[in-house]
């Protein structure tokens, strides 16, 4: 039996094993099986050597180990360098790879949002030129979000609890712009929650957005999947703004990967969502 799983710390919201399992049925890799499991710091060397071994096929990581995991590869694909962030891994030609399909998960879901938003369609790259993008938190999937929209003309602008992590993001993404949490731009067009506020059904993000209230123009993108609206998103909707979940991220991003392990591009089907649903 081919192996594959997703590591983490916390583990237990993911799709990822619904979602992988579901293709690999559907397309007859019988023989394979995908599943989750929390680990620890520590447990990150075995892990690659089991993937050395071949007793593992394939991985997916997660938070907090997106850039924990990188020390004990072979070798990590441009974008992955670049944002020092692997959630992807496979061994190829007996060295140990790391990607990144979160940056390029990010950046189809905008493509597809506003050139379903917008009744003149134009190139994802013009839409964004010259936005002011808030993004909240500085963790995990943060990095490959932000070379995204740089990439696409965004300014950024970016707030966490520990100002030093939103700091260490700052020295790989100089033109990003640090805020004390709690503090907001004086302009801005979309807000992305990438922290694990929202997990829990009652956790919140104490910032106060009731400046847009009624702004339609206003995007507020929450990353978390599971549940599919979080307070964040809750009280956007109330406030007449845009809401976007992560549920496609976390699907272009799984496209994404799956092909890398098994060279099959999948598809999202009605069947599909009505399994995360």
């Amino acid at each position: 039996m081919k192996k594959y799983i997703v590591i983490g710390n916390p583990i237990e919201h993911s799709f990822s094993p619904l979602v992988h399992n579901y293709w690999m049925k559907k397309y007859g890799l019988i023989d394979s099986v995908y599943e989750k499991k929390k680990v620890e710091e520590k447990d990150l060397e075995h892990l690659i050597n089991k993937i050395r071994n071949d007793e593992i096929i394939g991985m997916n990581v997660t938070v907090p180990f997106k850039k924990k995991i990188i020390p004990f590869l072979d070798k990590v694909n441009i974008f992955a360098k670049d944002t020092q962030s692997v959630n992807t891994v496979k061994k190829t030609k007996n060295k140990i790879v790391g990607y990144n399909t979160d940056g390029p998960g990010f950046g189809k879901t905008l493509d597809n949002f506003y050139s379903q938003t917008n009744s003149k369609v134009e190139a994802i790259d013009s839409i964004l030129s010259g936005k002011n993008i808030f993004i909240l938190g500085a963790g995990g999937v943060t990095p490959s979000i932000i070379s995204i929209l740089e990439q696409r003309g965004g300014n950024i602008f970016i707030s966490n609890r520990t100002r030093g992590k939103a700091e260490e993001l700052k020295k790989l993404f100089p033109n990003t712009q640090v805020l004390d949490w709690g503090k907001k731009p004086k302009a801005y067009d979309i807000v992305i929650n990438t922290t694990s506020v929202g997990l829990m059904k009652d956790e919140k993000i104490n910032i106060d957005f009731n400046d847009c209230n009624k702004d339609e123009e206003k995007l507020f993108y929450d990353l978390i999947y599971n549940p599919r609206e979080t307070n964040f998103l809750k009280e956007a909707r109330l406030r007449g703004n845009k809401t976007m979940n992560g549920q496609k991220m976390f699907l272009y991003q799984a496209i994404f990967a799956f092909h890398i392990w098994t060279n099959i591009t999948p598809e999202i089907d009605d069947e599909l969502i009505k399994l995360l649903d």
